[in-house]
């Protein structure tokens, strides 16, 4: 299991280098699925959204002072732009993850799953 962002799908302004890796993660789990799948492995990535926590609160707050807005304003402006307006939180990740690696997920390799709450982009 890797694990990417969704900026390796939609991209994230000013932030190319970290963009760029988090494509390069997608690659690289396509690559080994294609490798490794005819041994019965499987390689998938996760590409999560807005994810809970610490981290998070701190770039909130971080860019609400740069912009002289509050931190509520921030997370708002940031969440508008993820349909269910909503943060990701880690054990939803897990249980992703869980899942994947379960006999239920089988079949699945290859793929580049978002779990973001449907992200349209990054703020």
């Amino acid at each position: 299991m890797n694990l990417s962002s969704a900026a390796g799908r939609l991209g994230f302004p000013l932030r190319t280098p970290y963009a760029a890796a988090k494509w390069a993660v997608v690659g690289f789990t396509k690559s080994l699925a294609a490798e490794l799948g005819p041994e019965g492995i499987r390689v998938n990535a996760i590409q999560p959204g807005i994810v809970e926590g610490a981290r998070i609160r701190r770039v909130f707050e971080n860019k609400a002072k740069a912009r002289g807005i509050s931190y509520q304003e921030m997370e708002k402006e940031a969440l508008s732009v993820v349909s269910m307006r909503t943060t990701v939180t880690p054990q939803q990740i897990a249980d992703q993850i869980v899942f994947l690696c379960s006999v239920r997920g089988r079949t699945i390799s290859g793929q580049a799953i978002s779990i973001c709450g449907d992200t349209q982009m990054l703020p």
